[in-house]
C-alpha cells in the first residue's frame, strides 16, 4: 500500500532521517492504519446521524473586534532568548 517512493516523500516532508529499520517499521504502521480506515468504509452507516459532540449547543464565538494587543517588549518579556526584537529559537530544519 505504501511503497518506497511514498515513504521517501513522507520522510522528506516530515524532516525525518530514518534508518532502514525505522523506515520499515513506520511503513508497516502506516499501512495498518490505512487498512483500518479502508475497513471502516465497509460499514453500513445508512440512517446513522452525523456526529454531534454537544447536542443542542450553539457555537459561542465572540464577535471579532479589534482591541489592544501586547507591545513588542511585553511579548518578548519572558522570552528565554531574543535577537533584534524577535524570538530566537534553535534551528528546526537544515539550511545555511
Amino acid at each position: 500500500m505504501i511503497d518506497e517512493r511514498l515513504m521517501a516523500r513522507i520522510e522528506r516532508l516530515s524532516g525525518l532521517e530514518l534508518s532502514p529499520a525505522e523506515r520499515e517499521a513506520l511503513r508497516a504502521d502506516l499501512t495498518r492504519i490505512l487498512e483500518y480506515f479502508q475497513k471502516l468504509t465497509e460499514l453500513d452507516t445508512e440512517g446513522v446521524p452525523p456526529f454531534e459532540p454537544l447536542p443542542g449547543r450553539v457555537n459561542a464565538w465572540r464577535e471579532d473586534e479589534p482591541r489592544e494587543s501586547l507591545s513588542q517588549e511585553e511579548a518578548l518579556a519572558n522570552a528565554p532568548d531574543r535577537q533584534d526584537g524577535y524570538f530566537k529559537v534553535p534551528r528546526v530544519f537544515g539550511g545555511p
